[in-house]
């Protein structure tokens, strides 16, 4: 009897670790089953033809297709003080950054804002001395032709969630992160900082919005009292992503402002290479939204 008990518990922790280790390509395959015998629990988050097309995406795109090129990465060096640290993450409203040597093309690692916070806090009460190094974790490399499937498995195996691109001379093309290529399976990921799909803008503080880059430009006048469209543009321009490239002459990078000549700022708050996402809106003082009258 002792001996059945003791063989089941074993097969039982042997097929518990088989399915902790299971990839989670695997699990997705799994979970897009014909239906039959279904496990609830790993359900996918979409499902028929828009899941079975976000899954072919793990084979055909490559990294490069997906990849935060270079002159849009925020990283920072080694030397950086705490001040000015905590200054970039701010800024970026990002949670992990590349840190290099000289140059980005010289890697060290990256920093997590979660370390930086435990170790030193944000309010400079900690006295410890600043150490950057002893906060850095790895970083993964990979080559542009990679199929982002490939990655995928890789970071969720050793647990690293950014990876550098890496050019056939050893330089550094671009930057993706494991959200980056999860976003390729299941859609957008949307975190508590973004603006909701029913809702264009929020207003962060007088005169300041973070707004979606589909946000109408027409309703956003209406809203600040203010024409942010020439009369001969407004057939061309519906939106204020669309305001923002009209105005830049191209798509800005992540962390650009944009000035108009109307006085107000647009900061890109998310964008990637083909598309604005969100906009930061800033108006000075005197340029407030004004009750109507």
């Amino acid at each position: 009897m002792g001996e059945t008990d003791g063989s089941s518990s074993a097969a039982q922790g042997a097929r518990m670790e088989d399915e902790s280790s299971e990839g989670l390509l695997s699990r997705w395959w799994r979970a897009l089953g014909n239906g039959n015998g279904e496990d609830v629990g790993t359900a996918p988050l979409v499902h028929g033809p828009a899941a079975i097309r976000g899954l072919a995406n793990l084979t055909r795109l490559r990294v490069e297709d997906v990849m935060i090129p270079r002159v849009e990465i925020v990283s920072a060096p080694a030397d950086t003080g705490r001040d000015d640290l905590l200054e970039v993450f701010r800024q970026s409203g990002l949670t992990r950054l590349p840190i290099y040597k000289e140059t980005l093309d010289t890697p060290l690692g990256l920093v997590h804002l979660k370390d930086f916070a435990l170790r030193y806090g944000f309010n400079g009460g900690q006295t410890a001395e600043f150490e950057l190094e002893g906060m850095m974790r790895p970083l993964l490399f990979a080559p542009p032709s990679m199929p982002i499937g490939v990655l995928l498995q890789k970071m969720q195996t050793d647990r690293i969630h950014m990876a550098l691109v890496i050019d056939e001379y050893g330089g550094v093309d671009g930057l993706v992160t494991i959200e980056d290529l999860i976003e390729q399976v299941i859609g957008e990921i949307e975190d508590e900082h973004d603006v909701a799909e029913d809702q264009p803008w929020v207003e962060e503080a007088p005169g300041c919005y973070l707004a979606l880059a589909r946000a109408s430009v027409s309703e956003f006048e209406a809203l600040i009292n203010q024409r942010l469209v020439e009369e001969e543009d407004i057939e061309e321009i519906d939106t204020l992503g669309g305001l923002v490239f009209m105005l830049a002459g191209r798509v800005p990078a992540r962390g650009e402002v944009v000035k108009h000549p109307g006085g107000i700022d647009f900061e890109v708050v998310d964008a990637d290479p083909r598309r604005i996402k969100r906009l930061r809106v800033r108006m000075g003082a005197s340029r407030r939204p004004q009750a109507a009258e």
